[in-house]
């Protein structure tokens, strides 16, 4: 009766929906050709998750260290940008970085890159999500108990090589969860670079949409797309979820 209960019923259900979907979409040249003209957009929208989450996770330790730091010269700058980023809508930071941000500095360099659309969702996501990152990756680190740093620099270590080579390998195992989740999440909300005509799997609903009317079919297909993507995101979370555990118990 127990192994019964804990049984993961919602994945069987997930599989037998997945199944008469499939099947549903195979049989129909309908769903065939709304799938075939949004497959393109699948690697867009997972190349712009992908390239706006490494941003992300580099802005993200930067701010974290500059927030651990006691130096008000990086501190100072450091919490502005988490406590500014994390205060405004995601949607209206990209709007703000595509359309304000990124236009006066391709003037003001004549760097011309900074006008391509993929581009400018890129630092959008990435810096909104930067701010996030910081705090779990701040949150992380703290986590580690002082006195493992205090017995490095008793050893000979300075605060860097400490770091590096003490609180660090530690604090990844507890990160690692909550930064597969963010993945996850940034997954989703890849769709928002659809406002700024990213032709990612959102915006490539729309366009097929207003070609056809035919918009149970098309959104059907967009839904079942990013279902599977965060799905399998998700399965790989819980994947480094139990990794680190078994690392904590060896």
């Amino acid at each position: 009766m127990a192994a019964l209960e804990r049984a993961p019923w919602w994945v069987l259900a997930l599989l037998v929906g997945g199944l008469f979907a499939l099947v549903g979409i195979l049989r129909s040249p309908v769903y065939v050709e709304t799938y075939k003209f949004l497959a393109p957009a699948i690697l867009i929208t997972i190349e712009l998750a992908v390239s706006a989450y490494a941003l992300a996770m580099v802005l993200g330790l930067i701010a974290a260290f500059g927030q651990l730091s006691r130096n008000p010269i990086f501190y100072t700058p450091a919490r502005l940008y988490v406590e500014v980023v994390r205060g405004v809508p995601l949607l209206v930071q990209l709007i703000y970085i595509a359309f304000v941000l990124t236009p006066v500095l391709a003037d003001l360099t004549g760097a011309r890159w900074l006008r391509n659309d993929i581009v400018r969702a890129t630092l959008g996501l990435g810096i909104g999500y930067g701010a996030y990152l910081a705090e779990i990756y701040r949150a992380g680190i703290e986590s580690i108990a002082r006195g493992q740093r205090e017995a490095a620099r008793s050893l000979g270590m300075t605060s860097w090589q400490s770091m590096r080579h003490v609180v660090l390998p530690q604090a990844i195992r507890v990160i690692l969860p909550p930064l597969g989740n963010d993945f996850v999440a940034m997954l989703k909300d890849s769709s928002l670079a659809s406002v700024i005509s990213v032709q990612e799997l959102t915006y490539s609903g729309s366009l097929l949409n207003a070609r056809t009317f035919r918009s149970f079919e098309t959104y059907n297909v967009v839904a079942l797309l990013y279902l599977c993507m965060t799905l399998l995101g998700s399965l790989g979370v819980r994947t480094l979820e139990r990794w680190t555990s078994k690392g904590y118990k060896h």
